[in-house]
């Protein structure tokens, strides 16, 4: 089959359109549907159906999607193989771990640190929020991802690769601000910002409200950490964070960190990957190593007892 159709099927799928697609492959519409109806003649099988408004998959569409991605796939190894190129490692992360931790590691992946021979190969970057990451990982989209725990178990291939602290944090001008020795009783009065539902954020209201937790006022501030971020700045709430999600707004003093009675549990920071990645496993399996030896949190000694990786 030529692995042309497979292609022109993907970006479809992708794009959510015809048009959207030709245009992500810098083809002409009518030579991408030339494509797409070959490759139906050659399953004997209808993909796609289209409509005005789009396309969506068939059920047979459906269940080629997974093998085409596959095949797209080793497509793209054997030519690296043949080729002598790089190995290619798709890196996606949270944006707080893209911009506050992941930088220096790149860097250093990129010189060899990693070991001999890793750094050669070729990473491309995507950062995102949580949900876009997991679904690109299940689809094939991307090979390695680094997440916060959000206590939902994955089904992928998982390892904590370090953790966090956690903070509370508030505006400057919030009544808590100055307050030492805040007990969770008195923070459970206020209103807790959190990213959006089964996010990390919530979690760590819940894992810190406990039996309080029911008593606990929730405001959603869905797909947006920054926005998030300024609203606390503002007065409009405290949310409970990851301290990279907010170094550089308490650097500033656009935030503040309240000053908690009850130490905050730590945070883990997971990479989950996909298998069968050829020459790429060797140096995904590198780059978690690296990862997890440069941990953000591994210096701190306030908590003990945190296991450093699993």
């Amino acid at each position: 089959m030529d692995s042309r159709y497979l292609r022109a099927f993907v970006a479809v799928v992708d794009a959510g359109g015809i048009s959207a697609a030709a245009a992500a492959l810098g083809y002409a519409q009518s030579t991408l549907s030339v494509q797409l109806r070959r490759l139906e003649r050659e399953l004997d099988a209808e993909v796609l159906r289209r409509s005005p408004t789009g396309t969506t998959l068939t059920e047979a569409g459906r269940l080629l999607l997974p093998y085409a991605r596959e095949a797209l796939e080793l497509e793209e190894r054997m030519r690296r193989a043949v080729g002598d190129r790089a190995p290619r490692l798709r890196l996606g992360a949270l944006e707080s771990l893209a911009v506050e931790w992941l930088p220096d590691i790149l860097a250093a992946f990129g010189r060899g640190a990693a070991g001999p021979g890793t750094g050669a190969a070729e990473v491309r970057l995507r950062v995102a929020g949580r949900g876009v990451l997991q679904e690109e990982l299940a689809a094939g989209r991307l090979d390695l991802v680094f997440l916060f725990d959000n206590g939902v178990p994955g089904g992928d291939p998982c390892s904590v690769v370090g953790h966090d602290r956690t903070v509370a944090v508030a505006g400057p001008g919030h009544r808590l601000a100055r307050v030492r020795g805040l007990a969770p009783e008195e923070l459970l009065e206020e209103e807790f910002l959190v990213a959006e539902a089964g996010c990390t954020s919530q979690m760590l209201v819940d894992r810190f409200g406990r039996d309080l937790a029911p008593r606990a006022r929730l405001g959603m501030v869905t797909g947006s950490l920054a926005a998030l971020r300024r609203l606390a700045a503002h007065g409009r709430g405290i949310a409970l964070l990851p301290h990279l999600a907010v170094r550089q707004d308490l650097e500033t003093g656009e935030l503040v960190e309240l000053d908690v009675r009850q130490g905050l549990e730590p945070v883990s920071i997971e990479a989950r990957w996909r298998t069968g990645l050829g020459p790429a496993e060797r140096s995904l399996t590198a780059l978690v190593s690296l990862a997890r030896r440069n941990a953000p949190w591994a210096a701190e000694a306030s908590f003990t007892g945190v296991a450093r990786s699993a």
